[in-house]
C-alpha cells in the first residue's frame, strides 16, 4: 500500500516540488490547510520558503501550532520538517523580530554572523556537502557525505542542539539534520537535491511505514 503522507499547506511551503518527490516515490501527498486531516495521519511534512515570523503567524491563524504538538505526542507518527520547516520546530527564532516557534526542539534559530572580509555570502545557496553523523535513519554514516542544496540566511547552532545526525559548513558548522524521536529535520531541500535528496526521502517513507 502506498504510504499516505499529509503536506501542510500554511501559505508559505513549496508544496509542488515537494509533492512530486514523494509521488516520484509512490506516496500518496495529500496537503491540507485543514489541522483537522492530521488527526487521522501517520506522516507530515512541514515544508517552508520565507520568514520564520510570518510563518509562525499563519501555523498560529490557522490553528496549526497545537495541531503539530499534538500530532508528534503519539510516538507511531513522523514529522518531517523542511528548511524553514525545520527552523519551525525549534524554540525560536531571531528573524524579523523575536519570535516563538513550535518548541519540538529546544534550541534557537539565529542568522549567520557578518563577515567583516565579506567573502561569506549570505544568504547561502547552492549544493553543499553534508557530514552524517551517528545514529541518522536517514542519511546513514557509512554512506558518507552527500551533497544536498540549501538556500537560508538563518541556521542552527549545533552545540546543544539535540539529535544533530547532520551538519554542513559556510565559514562554520551549522546543523543540516536532526533526528529526535519522531521528529525529523533537514535544512536543506531534499525535494530539490536531486538523488541524494530522493534517496533521502525514500529511507524517511521506509523508516516511517
Amino acid at each position: 500500500m502506498a504510504p499516505r503522507v499529509v503536506v501542510v499547506d500554511y501559505g508559505m511551503g513549496n508544496l509542488t516540488s515537494v509533492r512530486h518527490a514523494l509521488e516520484y516515490l509512490g506516496a500518496k501527498v495529500e496537503p491540507t490547510d485543514d489541522p483537522r486531516r492530521l488527526g487521522g495521519a501517520r506522516l507530515a511534512i512541514l515544508p517552508g520558503v520565507g520568514s520564520f515570523r510570518a510563518a509562525m503567524h499563519n501555523l498560529h491563524e490557522r490553528r496549526f501550532v497545537d495541531a503539530l504538538r499534538d500530532f508528534v505526542g503519539d510516538p507511531s507518527r513522523r514529522l518531517l520538517g523542511i528548511c524553514l520547516g525545520m527552523q519551525l520546530l525549534c524554540a525560536s527564532s531571531t528573524e524579523d523580530a523575536p519570535t516563538e516557534g513550535l518548541g519540538l526542539l529546544d534550541v534557537p534559530v539565529t542568522r549567520f554572523p557578518e563577515d567583516p572580509s565579506g567573502r561569506l555570502k549570505v544568504p547561502h545557496v547552492g549544493f553543499a556537502a553534508v557530514r552524517p553523523g551517528l545514529g541518522s535513519a536517514l542519511l546513514p554514516e557509512a554512506h558518507g557525505p552527500a551533497d544536498f542544496y540549501f538556500v537560508h540566511s538563518f541556521r542552527v547552532d549545533p552545540d546543544g542542539c539535540p539529535g544533530v545526525v547532520g551538519r554542513a559548513r559556510h565559514g562554520r558548522d551549522f546543523v543540516a539534520m536532526v533526528e529526535q524521536g519522531n521528529v525529523a529535520g533537514t535544512q536543506f531541500h531534499p525535494e530539490k537535491s536531486q538523488s541524494s535528496g530522493l534517496r533521502l526521502l525514500a529511507r524517511w517513507l521506509t523508516d516511517a511505514a
